[in-house]
């Protein structure tokens, strides 16, 4: 089974320019590496999902639009994810609050076609 994830996860947008780190309210109570766990819900712009700096996707109507004004130049606009769904697959068979456990290998859509991943979930395993 994949690593569970917790806030503080480094996450990153294939069409962000930087990383960014997740944020989970503490709500569920259910808490890993000492920070609050994360489901596939945990999936909210901002609130859960911050910026990724910049946006360099041409489906992006910012991007569109700045990209227009300097006459051709791709030109990326600032960040507002706009997650398309929640995260996908999560793990249905540990469920938090009734809600799958958010899981290192799963993915979220941004509306932009963006896909964001999980670079590192906040804990590791050890081994002795």
């Amino acid at each position: 089974m994949a690593l569970c994830v917790c806030a503080g996860a480094t996450l990153q947008c294939s069409f962000g320019v930087a990383p960014s780190a997740l944020a989970v309210l503490p709500a569920n109570g259910t808490m890993t590496s000492g920070a609050p766990a994360a489901t596939i819900a945990d999936c909210a712009p901002i609130v859960n999902v911050p910026p990724f700096a910049m946006c360099t996707s041409m489906s992006n109507p910012t991007v569109i639009a700045l990209t227009a004004a300097a006459l051709g130049v791709p030109t990326p606009a600032p960040c507002i994810p706009v997650p398309a769904g929640t995260w996908m697959p999560g793990a249905p068979a540990l469920l938090i609050g009734g809600v799958p456990a958010l899981t290192a290998d799963s993915k979220l859509m941004c509306a932009w076609g963006g896909a964001i991943q999980i670079l590192m979930p906040g804990q590791a395993t050890v081994s002795k």
